[in-house]
């Protein structure tokens, strides 16, 4: 997927190019093929090459992919994610990040805050 959002779209001889240690070219296609299946993917023929591009925007799959892993790892808690985050990063954030992040609770808190009085 990186390499066809990257890309835009891609056949299966571009997506090989860009993938170290890349499989062979009928495990590509079934890959892509998988993907397709799954709705991540579409194509278009083009002298008689599949031609795969995203069925959704990058941000879009993102967010549905965090909303799995949030639901699978984290018993779809944000503060238990956010927690592992931090956990797990390996560099020290910025004030600027941290100032940031503290922005975006605060703008959760207001939403919130609207939300109740509704």
């Amino acid at each position: 997927m990186d390499v066809i959002y990257a890309r835009g779209e891609a056949s299966v001889a571009q997506v090989r190019v860009v993938l170290p240690d890349a499989p062979g070219y009928s495990a590509v296609r079934a890959l892509l093929r998988i993907l397709e299946e799954k709705g991540h993917l579409q194509h278009r023929c083009e002298n008689g090459k599949y031609i795969y591009m995203p069925q959704q925007a990058r941000s879009e799959a993102g967010k549905s992919a965090l909303r799995r892993l949030v639901e699978t790892f984290f018993d779809s808690s944000t503060s238990k994610t956010v927690a592992a985050l931090l956990a797990a990063s390996d560099a020290a954030l910025s004030n600027e990040q941290l100032d940031e992040m503290s922005d975006m609770i605060a703008q959760a808190r207001a939403r919130r805050k609207r939300h109740d009085r509704h």
